[in-house]
């Protein structure tokens, strides 16, 4: 599933990463957010390939709410959301398949990621160092988590890439998508689908490239403390539900949010250096 809204060029290049699978074992669904621009959607009619398909909201309703009629027009058993300005690299749907292959009934996949910037060159920013080296469990082959400390590992830094995970469709629809946490939307519906349950099996090979640039949306958020006031409520709404699940150790990793704090400080300088929104990162950083 594609939920479109943005620059049609990379819209059309992580359809075409699409349709250079080394699998065909997959169906593409691109629902288009009432984008204005008509390139993306005249380029998709030209292809000419069964296997893609095309429909468009006759207003624009929001990237939570397109999630929700992605889920519902899912028609397989397995579902990623791929960003539209993401790239699958060609072993993505085979790598995937095999590990579920391997799992049976596992509800996520969390596959090897690689990062790009607007340009497509692989970069190595700090953030994402962070995330592979020192908050993702670490391993060469596969491994599958769930319960308390998947849940504490979450919480206390999410290192998952969105746009890369691999869902079960049916295990996913018991958890809805929430209106109130835009910004941290993946964590809230994971971390639902953990208090159920789910598992996530990462396994290593490299097969997506997850873009970022400076004009996204997240990152034109951060300074105006749209995203991190949204954080603050998730976290404190997590910690009541891990101490109400008994899962004591979660809920101390969500009261204490680290990395989240952290992110707010290397956003400082900048902050500084626009004269705005300082003020706000340190409240997130140091409040309580």
């Amino acid at each position: 599933m594609l939920p479109y809204w943005g620059d049609p060029a990379l819209a059309r290049r992580a359809v075409e990463s699409v349709l250079a699978q080394t699998s065909g074992d997959w169906r593409l669904t691109v629902v288009d957010d009432a984008y204005p621009d008509p390139t993306f959607a005249r380029w998709l009619d030209t292809l000419e390939d069964a296997r893609v398909h095309y429909h468009r909201k006759q207003h624009n309703e929001g990237i939570t709410s397109n999630f929700r009629t992605c889920l519902e027009m899912a028609t397989q058993e397995h579902l990623v959301f791929l960003g539209a300005d993401d790239e699958l690299l060609p072993r993505y749907v085979d790598v995937v398949l095999g590990a579920i292959t391997r799992h049976p009934g596992i509800e996520i996949v969390q596959p090897g990621v690689q990062v790009i910037d607007e340009h497509g060159t692989v970069v190595r920013p700090l953030a994402d160092v962070v995330k592979q080296r020192l908050t993702m469990p670490r391993g060469s082959s596969e491994r599958v988590f769930s319960g308390e400390p998947l849940a504490a590992s979450l919480l206390a830094a999410d290192w998952m890439y969105w746009p890369s995970l691999v869902f079960h469709a049916e295990s996913l629809r018991r958890t809805p998508f929430r209106d109130e946490y835009e910004f941290i939307q993946d964590l809230a519906l994971v971390m639902d689908q953990v208090l159920l349950g789910a598992r996530i099996l990462i396994t290593p090979e490299v097969c997506f490239s997850y873009r970022r640039h400076a004009s996204s949306a997240s990152m034109a958020s951060l300074l105006d403390d749209r995203r991190f006031s949204g954080e603050r409520d998730f976290f404190a709404s997590a910690a009541a539900l891990m101490r109400e699940h008994g899962w004591l150790r979660a809920e101390l990793a969500a009261r204490l949010h680290w990395t989240s704090r952290l992110h707010a400080l290397t956003l400082l300088p900048v902050a500084l250096r626009e004269r705005i929104g300082a003020g706000a990162l340190l409240r997130h950083a140091f409040g309580s």
